[in-house]
């Protein structure tokens, strides 16, 4: 080879290999500005990341270690169990948020749905299952609390056999009107009138927010009632940082003092045109 082609040879490959090198330092550098200690359990709910097909979703949360996802049903615990995602909330038992246990109308349908689901959710190696109370409709609260307990009793027995734990959401009066379920104060009746380590509410901090604030002290006062934690920023339900109300990592610190071992999942709707890096950055700040 003459000395002149040898020379720019070497200098292209000289680049490439820099290149290579300098494209290496920044996903390294990349992965190290991303690590969690995991003190807390993450989890995130893909509805509110719609837009990016779940199988997609999956694959970036492998990248990421976060190794659970929430509301999802039998017909996506296959595709979560190809990439060893878990389920930290299962769905598909409910007939809607507005048609719940509070109705007796519907406890037929329902003690017939959760009685079918329950095994399915053992048998697959999960454990929550999300319910509703469903909304007024004109119907006294103290009424609503009875018909609650009188329909979940049914079906208490058959949670417990299986290590199951139904788990009933808390929302506020702005997002879901009429919805019953919309103080800890109703939840925690409930919890009470079961009395079953099978049935726990869900602890809505975005919903509580808005409803009734004082996040931090109903967590220290009430946390053995609160089975699974979502998250999102006040108001808008968006990003969890600084553009709103709510202090997460205090909120974590104080969900950790309680000795809480289950799921946080996140589920705020990203504002921002990388979802990914909202994501991201939603786990960093309850990471303590």
């Amino acid at each position: 080879m003459e000395r002149r082609k040898f020379i720019g040879t070497a200098a292209v490959g000289s680049l490439g290999i820099v290149s290579c090198q300098a494209a290496n330092t920044a996903v390294t550098s990349k992965k190290k500005d991303f690590v969690l200690k995991n003190n807390i359990n993450h989890s995130v709910c893909h509805w509110c990341f719609g837009k990016i097909p779940l199988e997609d979703f999956l694959i970036t949360l492998n990248e990421l270690g976060v190794k659970a996802v929430d509301l999802m049903g039998p017909k996506e615990w296959p595709l979560l169990k190809k990439y060893n995602i878990h389920s930290t909330m299962c769905n598909g038992a409910e007939i809607s948020l507005t048609e719940g246990w509070n109705d007796p109308q519907y406890h037929e349908v329902l003690i017939k749905n959760y009685s079918e689901m329950i095994p399915k959710v053992a048998e697959a190696g999960y454990t929550n299952l999300i319910c509703f109370s469903g909304n007024r409709r004109g119907m006294d609260d103290k009424i609503g609390l009875q018909n609650c307990i009188d329909g979940l009793s049914k079906i208490m027995p058959l949670a417990e056999k299986h290590g199951v734990v139904i788990q009933m959401e808390l929302f506020n009066q702005v997002n879901h009107p009429d919805y019953m379920c919309d103080t800890s104060a109703w939840g925690i009746e409930l919890c009470k009138g079961l009395v079953s380590e099978s049935f726990k509410l869900l602890y809505d901090i975005y919903h509580m927010q808005i409803q009734e604030g004082d996040i931090i002290r109903s967590i220290q006062n009430n946390h053995q009632y609160f089975g699974h934690y979502h998250t999102a920023g006040v108001p808008g339900r968006h990003e969890i940082d600084e553009s709103q109300e709510l202090y997460y990592p205090a909120i974590m610190k104080a969900i950790l003092a309680t000795g809480y071992t289950g799921y946080v999942a996140q589920e705020f709707i990203p504002e921002r045109e990388d979802k990914i890096d909202s994501l991201k950055q939603g786990f960093l700040i309850c990471d303590v």
